[in-house]
């Protein structure tokens, strides 16, 4: 099951995040939320834990 892990404000900032954690070797997926800009940013709900921990140093950065 896929689990939302972020809200981005623009698709720009979306695809910069799916690309970092994607090169950290997670499954990632982004879909635009209905009605507005933002975008959800999905990984499998087994690499919470890890994607939570490389998403707060890509956040940082």
């Amino acid at each position: 099951m896929w689990t939302v892990i972020y809200i981005a404000p623009s698709a720009k900032i979306a695809e910069k995040i799916q690309d970092r954690l994607t090169e950290e070797g997670f499954l990632v997926k982004v879909r635009p939320i209905q009605h507005g800009k933002q975008y959800e940013v999905l990984v499998p709900e087994s690499e919470l834990d890890d994607v939570r921990e490389a998403l707060a140093y890509i956040l940082q950065s």
